[in-house]
């Protein structure tokens, strides 16, 4: 049986696993913020970075890939990969991905996705909601072992637009964080 994994963050540029099948869609029923955490990957303890996370959000739709991976080895590999990467993340759901905007049914059910809770007690590293221009400030200055949290923003902003999704939130808070860099380096940094 088949394994399915819907990524909406960092998955969807570099899966870091062998998959079978990569489709483009999204999930109902939730949106993407930069609500969680990093502390591993792109922010230190001292000084966490900001990383994607699913909030429910009633009629609301995120878009991402999924991988469908077959064999039982490959499956194995790629969930003890998974544990590891995505250890800052507190929740597994199980979801139905589609693929058309029109379709009432499916394209698969029950995908696997990782959800950083808003729940502090089994989830320290969730930072929450916060103005625009401080996520913008707080990514501009963190950096962690998978490099600067600038980046992981300007790949997510840039996997989307290649999947055909303008994700205002992505898109907004990438503006922001420009606009600082901008303001800080001036015109010679080539954004």
């Amino acid at each position: 049986m088949a394994m399915w994994v819907f990524g909406y963050g960092s998955l969807i540029w570099k899966a870091g696993f062998h998959y079978d099948e990569r489709l483009v869609g999204f999930i109902k029923g939730y949106r993407r913020v930069f609500f969680q955490g990093s502390t591993d990957h792109r922010g230190t303890p001292e000084f966490p970075g900001r990383t994607v996370t699913l909030e429910p959000a009633e009629g609301e739709i995120c878009w991402g890939v999924a991988y469908k991976i077959v064999g039982e080895e490959d499956q194995q590999i790629a969930l003890t990969y998974l544990e590891v990467r995505e250890k800052q993340y507190d929740q597994k759901a199980y979801v139905d991905f589609f693929t058309e905007p029109a379709a009432e049914t499916p394209a698969v059910s029950g995908i696997m996705v990782y959800i950083g809770s808003p729940d502090k007690k089994i989830n320290p590293n969730f930072l929450g909601p916060a103005p625009l221009e401080d996520i913008a400030k707080q990514i501009v200055q963190a950096e962690g072992p998978s490099g600067p949290n600038r980046d992981y923003l300007f790949q997510l902003e840039a996997a989307l637009l290649q999947i055909g999704c303008k994700d205002k939130h992505v898109m907004d808070l990438a503006n922001e964080v420009r606009r600082l860099l901008l303001q800080e380096d001036g015109p010679h940094n080539g954004l």
